[in-house]
């Protein structure tokens, strides 16, 4: 390794160093709120569930080309997306029973 790579090397150690010891930046004005976020997350999913209810509705009537693997996936994907955000309820759920049963 020649004196040039490894004084690269230094160099790039002590930006990633330097940027270490910055203190935690300031949540920015345009930053969205917990509350926003979990409606988006919310939304999402339910966007999911509809778009799979459509897909298997248009497989049953057969008005589209749509395979049954098709309709089967995007289904899994719905159902795998509530659960998620049921279980995120249950963990705000018990988070929130948690905080209120401590003693002041």
């Amino acid at each position: 390794m020649s004196n040039m790579e490894i004084n690269k090397v230094l160099a790039q150690m002590r930006a990633l160093s330097a940027a270490l010891d910055k203190p935690a930046a300031e949540p920015t004005e345009g930053a969205a709120s917990f509350g926003e976020v979990l409606q988006q997350a919310i939304g999402k999913v339910n966007e999911s569930q509809a778009a799979a209810s459509r897909m298997a509705a248009d497989f049953q009537t057969g008005a589209s080309d749509v395979s049954v693997a098709e309709v089967m996936v995007q289904m899994q994907k719905a159902s795998l997306a509530f659960q998620a955000m049921t279980e995120v309820r249950n963990k705000l759920v018990d988070a929130y029973q948690e905080i209120m049963n401590m003693p002041i």
